[in-house]
């Protein structure tokens, strides 16, 4: 039982990752598409810059839960995926100097520089994580001593490139529908076109991704077991559906708030098709992780779920409280250098 519910959370915490610090990348990823200007290119980075370090603590949060719940799983995973971990890791310390160095000389060549290696970076994340995800769905080629036997090149199959275009796709739409919200004028109207331009090709990966997730991996069977299950899909592509009628009709936070489910969604619907398994294995299904034998003890999950019921109201709280402060769209005092 304990080891359900710490699969809960740790769904739950990846899950909150990709739809906070998703409008970020989506965010960094249009940058050079619909940044026409340097107030644009300021208000892009300014409707990510006071949310992207917060957001990145539910991914923090996310890997301390894998660590400490499930460690053969945390040791598995980043032994396995270790390059493109890292290749993460380093995407997302860029992103964080780029925030902090871009404006720092007002040089055309410096800030350029900067732009370019944000785009660049933030694309990489959506591009690996989308990947990974995929893979992990699909199985990766470890044995039953938990040792990797494939490669970077591996990692880059048909199922996984078709995961890294389909995250990409929703990054971005969620970026677009993030920068409807904080931005005025010519910059919104961009933003909104970005958004109708993006709705067909996400609605067309998805689809992919699903015909290929299901030739692919063993997802279906856990729904078929469990029909009752199929509510999170129903209700996902639901989510998707609303995002594109509330745009529509200029409901603006409530698209915003629909694609947020439906990443949610999106993220459950995976991860239940591969519970229990948390590593699935391509070589031998006994050698797959999952909560049971890579758990760790009852005594550990209990004082760790303590830990959890304390703090996550407070990160919670005071998310709340930064996203209401910052809530109001940006304005061109607000982009003026000081």
């Amino acid at each position: 039982m304990l080891e359900t519910i710490w699969f809960i959370l740790w769904m739950l915490l990846w899950a909150v990752y990709f739809a906070l610090d998703g409008f970020d990348l989506g965010l960094g990823t249009l940058l050079p598409f619909i940044g026409h200007s340097e107030e644009d290119r300021r208000a892009i980075y300014q409707a990510a810059g006071p949310f992207w370090d917060g957001n990145e603590v539910w991914l923090i949060a996310a890997g301390g839960v894998t660590f400490a719940a499930f460690p053969k799983a945390y040791a598995v995973m980043f032994s396995a995926l270790y390059t493109p971990l890292l290749m993460l890791l380093f995407a997302l310390i860029l992103r964080a100097v780029s925030f902090e160095f871009r404006d720092k000389i007002l040089s055309e060549v410096w800030v350029s520089l900067w732009d370019t290696i944000h785009f660049i970076v933030n694309l990489v994340a959506c591009i690996l994580l989308g990947c990974a995800f995929a893979n992990l769905f699909m199985g990766i080629p470890i044995d039953a001593q938990g040792v990797f036997h494939g490669s970077l090149g591996g990692l880059l199959n048909v199922y996984g490139i078709t995961g890294a275009l389909f995250f990409t796709s929703f990054f971005i739409l969620h970026g677009a529908l993030w920068l409807i919200l904080k931005s005025e004028g010519s910059l919104q109207i961009r933003a909104i076109a970005s958004c109708n331009f993006i709705w067909p090709i996400e609605i067309l990966l998805l689809l992919l991704f699903i015909w290929m997730t299901l030739a692919r991996t063993n997802i279906l069977q856990n729904y078929l077991d469990t029909p009752a299950l199929f509510i999170v899909p129903i209700l996902t592509i639901a989510a998707l559906m609303a995002t594109k009628a509330f745009l529509s009709a200029g409901q603006l936070w409530k698209a915003f708030g629909s694609h947020a489910l439906f990443i949610l969604g999106i993220t459950f619907t995976g991860l239940v098709g591969i519970y229990p398994g948390m590593i699935l294995s391509s070589l031998d299904p006994q050698a797959t992780i999952t909560i049971f034998n890579g758990a760790s003890s009852a005594l550990t999950l209990k004082i760790m779920l303590g830990v959890v019921i304390v703090m996550v109201p407070i990160v919670i709280g005071y998310q709340v409280w930064m996203y209401r402060l910052f809530a109001k769209p940006l304005t061109h005092e607000d982009l003026e250098l000081h």
